[in-house]
């Protein structure tokens, strides 16, 4: 009898313990890592065409000019195609070379044009697939936590580029603002120094998806650089203390075979 009592005893605390256990909250989960800015980036990348990017062959008319942007795993071609007093010239930028052509045959061009124009090439390039660029190797990436720009509390990710690497423009500054569930980037800003400075600031207005990859229109406004700070400029923008300055549009976008 003391035997059966000593085991009914045992399986009643084991009960009891199993109870106690089920009744006990979970452990606290682990506290979630910090987000960073390489994070949002990677997110945004992904959000407006990840690996298509890659292997990128689209064509957009800008303004008055034609362009051609073809992207094969590193290697690039881009090219802008216009008339300018009836000769039709043709700027093809890549990895390693800048080349215009008038009239189909190759034109001289000293040092200074052709870094003029190269620049200008690569910067049309470069807003077109934003953020795609925002992974390259000479970008300084810094998370500024959240602003709240239209309701929506945006992550803030400042840019800066190392000298070597960084192209001609290393000095400007960008920040971008990346929604915290589509990953989408709404609203840009950067510093520039050329052409005597400014600073301006992006605000998407339309988008389109071609080849897999999400395309946007901006109104581009002014802010005064000596006044605004960089970092203000969207607390500016809810303000309404900008100037619109222009329309920046991608028109006949299409994929190239």
């Amino acid at each position: 009898m003391k035997t059966s009592r000593f085991l009914a005893a045992l399986a009643l605390m084991g009960w009891a313990s199993l109870m106690e256990a089920c009744d006990s909250p979970p452990p606290a989960a682990e506290a979630a890592a910090p987000l960073t800015a390489q994070a949002v980036i990677d997110h945004a990348i992904a959000a407006h065409g990840g690996a298509a990017y890659d292997t990128v062959a689209v064509q957009f008319r800008f303004r008055d000019r034609r362009y051609r942007l073809r992207r094969d795993h590193g290697r690039y071609q881009y090219e802008r195609l216009f008339v300018q007093a009836g000769d039709s010239l043709r700027d093809v930028l890549t990895n390693e070379t800048f080349t215009r052509y008038r009239q189909g045959a190759v034109e001289p061009l000293s040092d200074s044009l052709a870094g003029l124009y190269r620049n200008s090439v690569n910067s049309v390039a470069y807003f077109a697939l934003l953020p795609y660029g925002l992974n390259d190797p000479a970008v300084i990436k810094e998370y500024l936590g959240q602003e709240t720009l239209d309701s929506t509390a945006y992550h803030k990710i400042r840019v800066t580029f190392r000298q070597e690497g960084g192209g001609e423009d290393f000095e400007d500054v960008f920040i971008y603002w990346i929604h915290p569930d589509s990953w989408q980037m709404d609203y840009l800003a950067y510093r520039y120094h050329t052409d005597g400075g400014g600073l301006r600031f992006r605000s998407v207005i339309r988008t389109q998806e071609v080849a897999g990859i999400r395309f946007q229109d901006y109104a581009n406004y002014k802010g005064d650089p000596d006044r605004l700070a960089l970092e203000d400029s969207g607390k500016a923008f809810v303000r309404d203390s900008l100037t619109l300055l222009s329309r920046i549009e991608l028109e006949a976008l299409q994929a190239l075979p």
